[in-house]
C-alpha cells in the first residue's frame, strides 16, 4: 500500500518529527475545544453540525432546492464563523498573549475548594449579619465574559474580606454583581439579566430578579444576600432556593459548585416556581 510505503521510507527523525507534528494539531484542537467549552459558541456550533446533516441528507434524498439553500449556507459559513465565534477567537488570542492558554485549573485540589467555600460562607454569613445586600454570580460551565466585560475587571484572589468589602455601601464597586471564574474574583459592578418570568413573587427585588435571570440563560450560580431582611439566597437551573440557612448554603453551594454530596442535607429549600406568593 502507498501509505505504508510511505512510512517505511521515512527515516528515525522523519518519523518523530511527523508524530510530533501530529500530536501538536491535535493538542492544540483540544486546547481551542477547552476554550470555547460551555460558552454560546458551543450552541451555535451544534448548529453547524447540524446543518452540515441536513446538507447530507439532502444530497442522499436529491431535494434540490433545500439542497441549495444548504449549500449557499455551506458557502458563507467561513465568514459567518469568523463573526459568531469573535468574542471567543478574541478571547483566545488575550490568553495566548497573556500565556494563559495552555494553563491548568486548580480547582481540582481539595484543598482550593475547601478555601473557597470557607471564603464564600464567611464573606456571606458576615454580611447577613449587618444586612449588607450581595450578589455573586459563580461561572461553570458557560462564559459569564460578556458580563465580566460590564463591570470593573479585578482578578483577585477570592477571599472572605475581599468579598465583603465589595459590598459595603456607598464604595464604587458595592452597585451591581461580582463575577466569579474558577477560583478568582474576575469583575464587580458587573450587569445581569433581569429575569422576565411573570411567576417570580412580587417581594423579590432587583438582585434575585437579576439571580434567576442569569440562571435561566446559563449554568452559573449566584448567591443572594437581601439588604431588607439579610436572608440568604441561592439560584441555579432557573430555580430559586430562598431563606436557607447558613449550613444549608454551604451544603447546597459546595453540592452544586462541585457536585459533591453531602449527608444530612436539610430541605429548607423554596422553589420559586412552586410558591409565587414568596
Amino acid at each position: 500500500m502507498p501509505f505504508l510505503d510511505n512510512i517505511t521510507n521515512l527515516t528515525p527523525l522523519e518519523l518523530i518529527i511527523n508524530i510530533a507534528d501530529i500530536l501538536l494539531v491535535w493538542f492544540v484542537l483540544y486546547k481551542l475545544i477547552t476554550i470555547i467549552k460551555g460558552t454560546k459558541a458551543v450552541q451555535l456550533l451544534k448548529g453547524i453540525f447540524v446543518i452540515i446533516i441536513a446538507q447530507l441528507i439532502t444530497q442522499a434524498l436529491n431535494l434540490q432546492t433545500l439542497g441549495w439553500i444548504m449549500q449557499e449556507v455551506l458557502n458563507w459559513g467561513f465568514l459567518a464563523i469568523i463573526i459568531i465565534f469573535q468574542p471567543e477567537l478574541r478571547r483566545a488570542l488575550e490568553q495566548l498573549g497573556r500565556g494563559k492558554l495552555f494553563s491548568s485549573s486548580t480547582l481540582n485540589e481539595e484543598s482550593e475548594r475547601n478555601r473557597l467555600i470557607e471564603a464564600m460562607t464567611k464573606s456571606v454569613s458576615y454580611m447577613a449579619k449587618r444586612r449588607i445586600g450581595a450578589l455573586v454570580s459563580i461561572e461553570r460551565e458557560t462564559g459569564l465574559s460578556e458580563y465580566i466585560e460590564t463591570g470593573i475587571p479585578l482578578n483577585s484572589d477570592i477571599t472572605s474580606e475581599l468579598m465583603i468589602n465589595l459590598f459595603i455601601p456607598n464604595t464604587p464597586l458595592h452597585d451591581g454583581a461580582v463575577i466569579v471564574q474558577k477560583n478568582k474574583v474576575a469583575a464587580a459592578a458587573c450587569y445581569l439579566p433581569l429575569s422576565e418570568s411573570p411567576f417570580i413573587s412580587k417581594e423579590l427585588g432587583t438582585r434575585h430578579r437579576a439571580a434567576l435571570g442569569i440562571s435561566e440563560v446559563t449554568d452559573a450560580i449566584t448567591i443572594v444576600v437581601s439588604e431588607e431582611t439579610g436572608a440568604i439566597s441561592l439560584t441555579a437551573n432557573g430555580d430559586l432556593h430562598r431563606n436557607l440557612s447558613l449550613e444549608d448554603f454551604e451544603v447546597k453551594l459546595r453540592r452544586i459548585w462541585f457536585g459533591e454530596e453531602q449527608q444530612n442535607e436539610t430541605s429548607s429549600w423554596w422553589n420559586w416556581r412552586g410558591k409565587k406568593n414568596g
